[in-house]
């Protein structure tokens, strides 16, 4: 099938395009809405860079086809057999994959409110294919919906039940399309069936979540209503004690500050005034004392993660390592291991070193939790959900 796979943003548009599951070109445009924006693709051994002002996603779209067809990379559009969507927030709605109607993208509105920086965005793009490409069914595939499968009692907060009614105020949990992937990869890798493991996948990047993976379902996640619960980031806190909020609107703080405080100045850059993890490495080797800081307390918060998550699902077969910074910063994945082997977890450090263009197997051969390294590849996950959703039609 070819499937073309699109992520927007508020100002960038990527794309993947696949055949038979092979991505064959991959375009990111960027700075839409500004004064010049650009474009880079990738087709073979050709790279080709545009720079262009492009006032919305409408002309982003107009870019695409032309880029597209000036290198004879999809010559037609109409013989594309469907556009997958990547779609933050579904909220409580869908569970899985689904064709774009427009009953679809009223509830993908009514949503925007708990993602109010990327579903506008998202339906940007939708609206944008649908006005010149009607014919070519799309479908949406949500971030929330692997976590759907969380039960009350884990997706709940100990708050109001009429805030949950009325709000919608429970966790999501996201990263949904990466950790179904790795989920699945690492049941082929070790050659068992995913429906009798159990499996802590920790997707860490600069966004970074944990997932409990009980036989196939993902029954607790450490991102909550927003991205900004669970693991320590970037650039976010991560958990943090909520009355610390309110004291800092009582000390002069506004409430908006503090967001963005929350989400773009804390976590690794909140403690040593970088989020790029290579450099906080590399710091910290230095004797940099506030790289070592945010170094303990981001690999600390993965111990405590796994911890909890193992007893949640009354032990655990598999951890997997994927996302830039899990795939390949090996002193991350060495300290999230060392003083784990209570659990039965034993690193192989030699290999753990060298698992960095393809992942593979770091435990040992007598480590009773298999330790894997994944690259995370979510634009396939999403081509293979859209091809399920088209062989149900």
């Amino acid at each position: 099938m070819k499937i073309l796979v699109i992520n927007a943003g508020s100002s960038s548009l990527k794309c993947q395009y696949f055949v038979s599951q092979e991505s064959v070109a991959s375009l990111l445009i960027e700075r839409i809405g500004e004064s010049r924006s650009k474009a880079t693709l990738h087709y073979g051994t050709t790279t080709q860079k545009v720079s262009r002002e492009l006032a919305h996603h409408h002309e982003a779209l107009a870019l695409l086809v032309e880029l597209f067809k000036t290198e004879h990379i999809i010559e037609d559009f109409n013989t594309i057999d469907a556009i997958g969507h990547r779609v933050v927030h579904g909220g409580e709605h869908f569970s899985k994959p689904v064709m774009i109607t427009p009953e679809v993208i009223a509830t993908i509105e009514r949503v925007i409110p708990l993602a109010p920086l990327h579903n506008p965005s998202n339906l940007e793009a939708i609206r944008a294919f649908a006005t010149h490409y009607p014919a070519i069914p799309q479908i949406a595939v949500f971030d929330t919906a692997f976590h759907q499968s969380m039960p009350p009692h884990a997706y709940s907060y100990a708050l109001p039940l009429e805030l949950k009614e009325k709000y919608a105020v429970r966790r999501y949990g996201f990263h949904g399309t990466s950790h179904s992937y790795v989920a699945k990869e690492a049941a082929t890798m070790i050659g068992r069936p995913l429906e009798t493991l159990r499996l802590i996948t920790l997707h860490l990047g600069n966004g970074a979540s944990a997932a409990a993976v009980a036989y196939g379902r993902s029954i607790d996640t450490s991102m909550g209503m927003t991205p900004l619960e669970g693991l320590m980031m970037g650039t976010r806190s991560g958990d943090i004690d909520p009355a610390i909020i309110p004291y800092l609107v009582r000390n002069g703080f506004e409430v908006e500050a503090v967001e963005e405080m929350l989400n773009k100045a804390s976590g690794l850059k909140g403690i040593c005034g970088t989020n790029d993890m290579r450099d906080v490495i590399a710091h910290a080797e230095n004797g940099d004392e506030n790289a070592e800081l945010a170094l303990s307390m981001y690999t600390y918060r993965i111990k405590k993660y796994i911890g909890a998550y193992a007893a949640a699902m009354g032990g655990v077969d598999v951890i997997v390592f994927t996302g830039g910074i899990g795939e390949h910063a090996s002193k991350v994945r060495k300290m999230v291991c060392e003083s784990m082997a209570w659990m039965g977890m034993e690193l192989n450090s030699s290999v753990n070193e060298k698992a960095v263009e393809h992942g593979g197997v770091i435990s040992t051969p007598t480590s009773s939790v298999t330790l894997l390294v994944i690259p995370t590849n979510e634009e396939l996950e999403i081509v293979r959900q859209c091809e399920r959703v088209l062989e149900e039609v």
